[in-house]
């Protein structure tokens, strides 16, 4: 039987979507920065769906905060996680993988995508990333190149949790690679990022669970929270920046009597936000 045309696009469209997933990456658990010991998988972790919170691996930085994870006691390969792209992971995600769910009708994944550049064309498989500790990476020139066009293809990066200047200097070094000739522009409350699902012109410092203890509510110097990025030609975001903030912390410990309500609130409307906004514009 020969197939209509309206049938035939219908079967080419499953054969090649079928195809998109065998060449994503498996699942895999790394090793976290985190002392966790009770972060269990889901029984429908291997489900597929139309989103998935994929958190991009990268190299440390020589002068990174976390240079020498103090958990295992010595540095090692980046790769095989444990280092400072593995911060909040995969506490964050999953919590934060759950809240979508909850909170929209995006079809969510339940657990994370670890996502590392160096994998051939695997990140194109996953148009949306998320990174944190952004004070500690330090891109290769390969790298930065890929992430560029991963970005100028439709995808989007939301980049958190790094403080004050020093580590705004470090990120900086590694951004500059991947975009010289874009500006790096603070986000205005009308923007549209921020009005997708709520309205968050009533923004504030989202502080870590770390600052919470210490009973400041950041670190270095940085005080004043900034809602930055980088757009492409045609004024859409790619690249969404908390910087003075841990939106990470706020899904991390979402769960937690001891984290304020209303930091978690806000962090989670946040990433919701962007969630959105990176699948409709």
């Amino acid at each position: 039987m020969v197939l209509s045309h309206p049938w035939r696009r219908f079967a080419v469209g499953i054969v090649l979507a079928a195809s998109l997933y065998a060449f994503q990456r498996p699942f895999r658990v790394y090793r976290s920065l985190e002392p966790y010991d009770d972060v269990i998988i889901p029984s429908d972790y291997e489900e597929k769906c139309e989103w998935v919170q994929a958190r991009l691996m990268y190299p440390q930085h020589p002068n990174a905060r976390f240079a020498r994870p103090w958990r295992f006691g010595s540095a090692f390969d980046w790769r095989e996680g444990g280092t400072s792209w593995s911060q909040d992971y995969p506490r964050a995600d999953r919590h934060f993988a759950e809240a979508v769910r909850r909170l929209t009708r995006v079809h969510a994944r339940s657990v994370e995508q670890p996502v590392n550049l160096d994998d051939g064309d695997d990140v194109y498989n996953w148009p949306w990333l998320v990174a944190g500790e952004m004070g500690d990476w330090k891109l290769t020139d390969a790298q930065a190149k890929k992430l560029r066009d991963y970005l100028l293809r439709g995808g989007f990066l939301m980049l958190d949790d790094f403080w004050g200047t020093e580590e705004w200097d470090r990120f900086e070094e590694s951004m500059q690679l991947v975009f010289p000739d874009r500006p790096i522009l603070d986000v205005g409350d009308a923007d549209s990022i921020f009005h997708t699902v709520y309205d968050l012109d009533d923004r504030y410092q989202v502080p870590g669970q770390w600052a919470l203890r210490r009973g400041r509510m950041y670190r270095n110097d940085g005080a004043t929270p900034f809602w930055r990025g980088i757009a492409d030609d045609k004024g859409r975001l790619m690249v969404a920046i908390s910087f003075n903030s841990d939106i990470g912390d706020s899904w991390e410990w979402a769960d937690d009597p001891a984290y304020p309500e209303k930091y978690s609130a806000l962090g989670i409307r946040i990433g919701v936000n962007y969630v959105v906004y990176s699948l409709t514009h």
